[in-house]
């Protein structure tokens, strides 16, 4: 037997212990490899749920038939809707109210004032701004499409609104408004309504509506 040519049995033992290890440090490598994934995954996958909840808002409206876009109301826009407002009384609406300068404005001068935005993100700030400005208690801002929202409770009616939107809108306040209501349009007019006031120039351009003034045009012979 000694001139065999079988393998020592010190020797056997160390192979069979070197064929245990390879597999082990394979499968350390794998168990690294395979976090990193789930790692990875859920960092893309949280940023593209973070981009969608931010930009959703601002896309959504665009998507939309008529597009209503978020352009801050200047300072004097907003002196020239609080002008067309005295003597008014009742409550307030702000039709896409953005920021929420307009209600906020309204309430200080004390009426109740409610402001109807798309955007969540404007909602939330628009109600932070009340809280900071005092006015939380008169203040109110909802998210909600426009077009799904009844106006008849509201006296006074403010709008920012885009050429596109107008006539629809229009023929919707005809139909929603009390007789003793008003609409103040901002930067773009009705395009049926003759005006009962007109207030600044240019951009900061308001007109104001009675619906007692065009509901009688409309029924003259």
């Amino acid at each position: 037997m000694a001139g065999g040519g079988g393998t020592p049995p010190g020797k056997l033992k160390e192979e069979s212990q070197a064929g245990h290890v390879l597999p082990t440090s394979l499968e350390a490598n794998a168990l690294k490899k395979s976090s990193w994934g789930v790692l990875i995954t859920g960092v893309v996958g949280g940023t593209l749920v973070a981009v969608y909840a931010v930009a959703t808002p601002f896309i959504t409206p665009a998507l939309r038939k008529v597009c209503l876009p978020f352009v801050p109301a200047t300072t004097k826009q907003v002196e020239n809707v609080v002008k067309m407002l005295q003597r008014r009384k009742g409550p307030l609406v702000d039709i896409g109210s953005g920021d929420g300068r307009i209600v906020i404005a309204a309430a200080k001068e004390g009426f109740t004032a409610v402001g109807y935005e798309l955007n969540p993100w404007l909602v939330w700030y628009s109600r932070y701004r009340a809280w900071r400005e005092g006015v939380q208690d008169l203040a109110k801002f909802y998210i909600s499409d426009l077009w799904k929202v009844t106006f008849s409770q509201y006296s006074n009616v403010v709008i920012f609104g885009v050429p596109q939107m107008m006539p629809q809108l229009e023929k919707k306040l005809e139909l929603e408004l009390e007789g003793d209501a008003r609409v103040i349009a901002c930067r773009f007019p009705f395009p049926h309504w003759t005006p009962d006031q007109v207030a600044g120039e240019g951009i900061d351009t308001v007109w104001a509506y009675d619906v007692s003034t065009f509901r009688r045009l409309e029924n003259r012979p």
